[in-house]
């Protein structure tokens, strides 16, 4: 569901008391989510966030945020011209709609003193970000609307900024009379459905209006449902739910899903690339598997030359000729090529039986090589499934190094190499370092490892390597890790997932594997039941 009128106006109710502030950074996220690192007086700066995509929009102030896209795009350009620097004076809302209008005072390139307006309207599919002059003229909008689009509300650089329309209703905080027996939604300003259904739930269980109101007016949580949230309990659902600060909530409540859109949108030829390469090897390997059988029956082709050559001068040419066996005595039937004479077809059915018996190893070879690129590829799309912008960009260098995937010309400079992007855990006496990818699987294992630390990995799955440097490893932490190993795997969402585990010194890597690729010489095996909840408050708490 999307945001009503009346929790915007709780959110703007937080946001004024850190007003006036400084806009020191303006940068997107994506192509529809823009942040804003603002500088309150005598506070230390926040991160506003205006999301307009037509699923999940909202604003709120984020406490962490993955990085942003790789460059600005146009809008962020314009405002970072005209409101970079710039200092938010007031926040309004207009009949409590749900549309926030930022007054913004910035000096332009001539020294100038400007007003502007950031009209942020979060309205679900219709959801956008405007930048008004003081003129009420539009500068330019994330979501230009031309006029054969929406006549009555033309969206665009140059026209006139123009508010939705609105039916006139009573203020939410100043209300004369209500029917109970008629949605709040025809009645007041700022309800959406469900909030009307709350509010009417408990007025006819007594509870009185004012009090709801002030409830939700001074809440500081965001009651999380499974389709559903807002800012005061839902109590006429009567089902579980979980709370957040207020902030914060809106961050957790779209985390997954904006997480695995901002990788599509900047690592999209990623997946791609995976997709496809995996299933041209599925479709290669069943051809090669196929040949082969076809190969198996090559001493026939042989049998057919001799055949030839012993009985060539008693035959009558014919399409197919009819001749007994050396060995059983039985009649073979042996396919003539009548443009050639028996000599040459003799000789062609050798060629056949030289290639296919030579063509048998090399086909052995290619089925080897074409299984492993099927395991790899798995391997790589499964690691894709649940990972951040940087670990995708970490794969994605991976197979750009392998000549898979090719780098688009640019006129940057090369980023120097940094360290990958691996999950670090630190307890009072150990280290945990995770890796999430072949990348940061190599730098774990072979690059900060030494032979006595622990390395673990889950057993007939692809996964991760964990390694936990640890100088009297305990039952505590072993499990902790085989956890982590079991979650970071295909088996997350088995039971009794096997895990193997043993010192770095028993670690081999495999001559003219891909990378990430190990082999144990001996080692133990935990079972563990990965607990998802239990593991994701661990690196919570624990991560570096």
């Amino acid at each position: 569901m999307a945001m009503d009128g009346i929790l915007i106006s709780v959110i703007k109710k937080q946001l004024q008391d850190l007003l006036p502030c400084k806009i020191n950074k303006i940068h997107n996220i994506s192509d529809e989510e823009i942040v804003f690192t603002i500088k309150p007086y005598n506070l230390p700066s926040s991160r506003l966030v205006m999301n307009v995509h037509s699923n999940t929009n909202r604003l709120f102030l984020a406490n962490y945020l993955e990085n942003s896209s790789q460059s600005p795009s146009n809008f962020v350009m314009v405002l970072r011209k005209m409101i970079s620097s710039g200092i938010i004076e007031s926040i309004e809302q207009k009949n409590y709609d749900r549309i926030l209008s930022f007054s913004i005072r910035a000096y332009n390139e001539f020294g100038d003193l400007n007003t502007f307006h950031l009209q942020l309207e979060l309205m679900g599919k219709y959801a956008n970000l405007i930048l008004v002059d003081s003129k009420g003229i539009i500068i330019d909008a994330l979501k230009r609307i031309p006029v054969y689009e929406n006549s009555k509300r033309f969206v665009h650089p140059g026209a006139t900024y123009v508010f939705p329309e609105q039916e006139t209703k009573q203020d939410p905080f100043h209300v004369e009379s209500i029917d109970e027996n008629t949605s709040l939604i025809k009645q007041i300003y700022g309800f959406s459905p469900i909030l009307s259904t709350e509010f009417l739930y408990r007025m006819k269980n007594g509870q009185a209006y004012e009090d709801i109101m002030k409830e939700l007016y001074n809440s500081d949580t965001l009651y999380v449902y499974e389709k559903d949230f807002h800012g005061i309990e839902l109590t006429h659902l009567k089902k579980e739910y979980k709370t957040y600060p207020l902030m914060e909530g809106f961050n957790q409540l779209y985390n997954q899903v904006e997480q695995k859109a901002r990788i599509k949108e900047q690592c999209g030829d990623v997946f791609r690339c995976v997709e496809k390469e995996k299933a041209k090897a599925l479709k290669k390997l069943p051809k090669l598997q196929d040949a082969f059988e076809k190969s198996m029956d090559y001493e026939k082709y042989k049998e057919y030359g001799d055949l030839l050559f012993c009985y060539m001068y008693s035959l009558k040419k014919q399409p197919t000729v009819i001749v007994p066996s050396f060995e059983t005595g039985e009649d073979v039937s042996i396919p003539i090529d009548m443009r050639f004479d028996f000599k040459t077809n003799a000789n062609k059915y050798y060629q056949k039986y030289h290639k296919l018996k030579r063509g048998q190893d090399i086909l052995l070879e290619q089925m080897d090589f074409c299984q492993e690129d099927i395991d790899y590829f798995t391997q790589l799309s499964i690691q894709l499934q649940s990972c951040s912008i940087e670990d995708a960009l970490e794969i994605k260098e991976e197979l750009i190094n392998h000549k898979i995937l090719f780098e688009k010309k640019s006129h940057n400079n090369r980023r120097k190499k940094k360290i990958p992007n691996i999950l670090h855990l630190r307890l009072e006496d150990a280290d945990i370092y995770v890796g999430k990818n072949n990348v940061q699987n190599n730098y774990v294992t072979h690059q900060i490892s030494r032979k006595n630390d622990l390395w673990f990995h889950v057993k007939d799955y692809h996964g991760s390597h964990v390694l936990l440097k640890q100088e009297e490893p305990n039952e505590e932490t072993i499990r902790l890790c085989a956890n982590l190993a079991a979650y970071f795997s295909k088996g997350k969402n088995s039971s009794s997932v096997p895990v193997d585990y043993c010192p770095i010194s028993q670690i081999k890597k495999v001559p003219g594997s891909k990378i990430g690729f190990v082999t144990m010489k001996s080692y133990k095996t935990i079972y563990i039941d990965p607990d998802a909840n239990a593991i994701e408050k661990t690196i919570k708490e624990l991560k570096v």
